[in-house]
Order: C-alpha cells, then sequence, then structure tokens
C-alpha cells in the first residue's frame, strides 16, 4: 500500500463519500477545474461531475449561504473556504443559521455540513494566509471543531465529520500537508469525533498540542527522552466539544502538564483547557500549567513566521519551568 500525505488522505476520504453518499456535494473557489489551490479536491470534478463537484465565485458569504440551503434540504454539502483568513465574509451565515438550526426548530431540521479551510502559519505566506481562528469557531454552541495531525487521522475524522448530522469546521493545517506520510487503508473506517488520541505515552508530564503545532511537540517528547523525562503527547483532534477526560486520566500520572498552539495567546483555546483542568483536577497538578503559544499579533511575515510559531526550544523551556517547580525550583 502506497504512503499518502495529508491532503492527498483528504482528497481520499472525500472521493470514498462522494462514491459512498450520493447526497454528498462539494464546492468552493477553484476546487473544480483546477482541484484546489492546495490540490485537495484534484481529479474530483472529473470523477463525479460538475453538479457535485461545483466552482464558486469569490463569495465567501454566498459559500457559506449555499451550504446552509442544500443541508437542510437533505444533500451533505462540503464546502472550502480557500483559506481560513478568508472565512469571515461567513461567519453570519454559519453562527447565525448553521449553528442554530436544530435549536431554532427544536430538533425538526439539522446542518450536516462540513466547513473545510486550511489554515494555521508556516508556508511563508502573506497575512489573511496564516490564520490560526479557531477559538472563534470553539465559542460557538452548535458547532464542531475538528483539526486533524495526520494522514490517518485526517481520513477517518473528515469521514466521520461528513456523517455528522450537525455542522462542522473542519481546519487543515497546511504546514503539514506534505509533511509526512502514511499508509491509510481506503476502507471507509471513520475515526470518532470528541475523543482525544494519545500519540505517545508518559510518565513526567503532559503535553497537548493540535495541528501542525504536535511536530514541534513529539520533537521536543524525542529529545526529553533523551534525557530521562518521558512525556505523554495528546492530541485532542475534536476541540470542540473537548475530550478533557483523557486529559485528566494522564494528570493521574504526571501531575504537569503544557499546553502548545500557534494561536495567538490570549483567549486561545489553551486556555480553556486549562481552565477545565483546574475546574475539574487541581488536585491532581504539582505546578501551575503553562501555555506555549503564538503571541498576541497579526502573524509577521516570512522569516519572522519561524519566531512566532512555537518551537522545540520554546516548549522545552515551559516543560523544564514546569519540571522545576513540581520538583521545588530550579535543581
Amino acid at each position: 500500500m502506497a504512503e499518502i500525505t495529508l491532503v492527498e488522505a483528504v482528497t481520499q476520504a472525500l472521493a470514498y463519500e462522494m462514491q459512498a453518499d450520493p447526497m454528498v456535494v462539494l464546492f468552493g473557489e477553484d476546487v473544480g477545474l483546477n482541484g484546489g489551490v492546495f490540490r485537495s479536491t484534484e481529479g474530483l470534478q472529473a470523477r463525479f461531475g460538475r453538479d457535485r463537484v461545483m466552482d464558486t465565485p469569490l463569495a465567501e458569504t454566498m459559500i457559506a449561504g449555499m451550504a446552509v440551503g442544500m443541508a437542510v434540504q437533505g444533500l451533505r454539502p462540503v464546502a472550502e473556504f480557500q483559506f481560513m483568513g478568508f472565512i469571515y465574509p461567513g461567519l453570519d451565515q454559519i453562527l447565525s443559521h448553521a449553528s442554530r438550526y436544530r435549536n431554532r426548530t427544536r430538533g425538526r431540521l439539522s446542518c450536516p455540513i462540513v466547513y473545510r479551510a486550511p489554515y494555521g502559519g508556516g508556508i511563508h505566506a502573506p497575512e489573511h494566509h496564516s490564520e490560526s481562528t479557531e477559538a472563534l469557531f470553539a465559542h460557538i454552541p452548535g458547532l464542531r471543531l475538528v483539526v486533524p495531525s495526520s494522514p490517518a487521522r485526517a481520513y477517518g475524522l473528515l469521514l466521520a465529520a461528513i456523517r455528522d448530522p450537525d455542522p462542522v469546521i473542519f481546519l487543515e493545517p497546511k504546514r503539514i500537508y506534505r509533511a509526512v506520510r502514511q499508509e491509510v487503508p481506503d476502507t471507509g473506517e471513520a475515526l470518532p469525533l470528541d475523543r482525544a488520541f494519545v500519540l505517545r505515552e508518559g510518565r513526567d508530564i503532559t503535553l497537548v498540542a493540535w495541528g501542525a503545532s504536535l511536530k514541534e511537540t513529539l520533537q521536543a517528547a524525542e529529545q526529553l527522552a533523551e534525557e530521562g523525562v518521558e512525556a505523554e503527547v495528546i492530541d485532542p483532534a475534536t476541540l470542540k466539544p473537548l475530550d478533557i477526560h483523557t486529559v485528566i486520566d494522564s494528570l493521574e500520572k504526571t501531575g504537569c502538564c503544557v499546553v502548545v498552539h500557534e494561536a495567538a495567546r490570549f483567549c486561545g483555546l489553551g486556555a480553556e483547557v486549562i481552565a477545565q483542568i483546574n475546574e475539574y483536577a487541581f488536585d491532581l497538578l504539582k505546578a501551575p500549567v503553562q501555555r506555549v503559544t503564538g503571541f498576541d499579533t497579526v502573524m509577521p511575515y516570512y522569516q519572522l513566521e519561524d519566531e512566532y510559531l512555537p518551537g522545540v526550544p520554546r516548549i522545552l523551556s515551559a516543560v523544564q519551568e514546569v519540571l522545576d517547580y513540581a520538583n521545588g525550583g530550579p535543581q
């Protein structure tokens, strides 16, 4: 079996579900003829036709609203925004309508929509192409928020998102679109939503990260292991609703935690993770939970982007601070 990248896993999942369910339709800017700006829909229009894989105008409000109309009439639309930074014109339709239909109709209607967008930094693109504003969507009742971090999870979670009866924001970290390859059997087997994945077992400290930030977090865990510190690494994957139970299970072993994300620090989802830890597992902590995040500024251009994104040295520094506190001070 050939190994595939994360972006190829997205294409594979879309093709599988379109073949299995004739109600699934794709649309967005350049998703048809060109196969998407990152080629995540390459070949799908030729395979399934222009009635099911549709190019749209540069009109994000229309894309978001058209998905609502399709969903309440029985289709399962997958709408792509070319970059997360372009999603904001569609917020009114997503937040005021898609997220509310189940409640508004007391369960008579729902909105089985997947809103896809490449997101995050790391490709040295200009403003609006490097956004990590997932916390905006996590705050809205009625939305699920999913961020894959590997080819296998992209495939399984996207299948689950398309099959879900309610709207899902599916954010694809473009920095790792082609960073790794995995064997991903095209079996149509979905992965569970609302459940975190333990990517590495450990006993000394819990590291929580998602999306592209898992790359550096796992690298930091490898370096820590060389120093005799075993870090447990958790990928929440579904950021809303958050599986805090898996994090708490880990803290029962480690008592220490660092949360890593590339979004801006203030009101980022790391704050929510820490708040829930403090509410439900404060007595397990040996030290205050630390965050390693982006900064409270717009993503800087080009070479400064690497300084903005959380790297291995910053993660290791936060781990050391937490462990020093847990052990009674710097050794």
